[in-house]
């Protein structure tokens, strides 16, 4: 699809729409359009009624963490026009401690991935019909795919044979991450690998 089409789609979009569109650019091919939280339903129904759109088909939902913004998060969401043979992504900036409205009365399809969102990020999605975790299990702490959530996790799940059972323990490292200060992989090594006494030959 060449630029110029998708350029004539977002200014048609953005004057059919103004109440909803806070602005839109083509970057690699791709329609992206921000819209206003609040009107998010709204416009996702646009998108799959308009003769000239037609996004009738609701690809992914998903967060994009920015911890340092004041809206911390972008809900990002991907749609496919078969009939225009055209894809879109809009993008909804959000605050930690807001929610936005679930988009399932008009994809049933996005059921599963406002789940998976919120079980990812931590974002709530006001009205949805199951909003539970997806993939984490259901005793988990946090939310993985924030930035601030620790590589190692905060439980570590094992089966003990002495009780039979899967049990929760609190993580416990072995060694604390530490940092090695080695100019090169040679350097500090107690053993010398079959070519490797060439390096320090030089």
């Amino acid at each position: 699809m060449s630029d110029d089409t998708l350029k004539e789609l977002g200014l048609h979009i953005e004057m059919k729409r103004p109440d909803c569109v806070l602005g839109w650019d083509v970057t690699f091919g791709e329609l992206n359009i921000d819209v206003a939280p609040a009107n998010i339903v709204g416009f996702v129904e646009f998108l799959k009624t308009d003769p000239n759109c037609k996004f009738t088909q609701m690809l992914d939902i998903t967060g994009v963490d920015y911890p340092e913004r004041a809206k911390r998060f972008d809900v990002v969401y991907h749609m496919l026009s078969m009939y225009q043979n055209q894809r879109i992504r809009l993008r909804v900036g959000v605050r930690e401690d807001e929610s936005l409205p679930t988009v399932t009365g008009v994809f049933p399809s996005a059921n599963w991935y406002e789940r998976e969102t919120f079980d990812m990020y931590g974002i709530i999605f006001a009205d949805h019909p199951d909003l539970r975790r997806l993939l984490t299990d259901y005793g988990f702490r946090g939310h993985p795919l924030r930035k601030d959530f620790p590589t190692t996790g905060y439980t570590e799940v094992r089966y003990d044979e002495a009780q039979k059972r899967v049990v929760y323990e609190p993580v416990s490292l072995t060694q604390e991450y530490r940092q090695f200060d080695f100019m090169s992989p040679w350097e500090g090594a107690e053993y010398i690998l079959p070519g490797d006494e060439k390096e320090g030959a030089k």
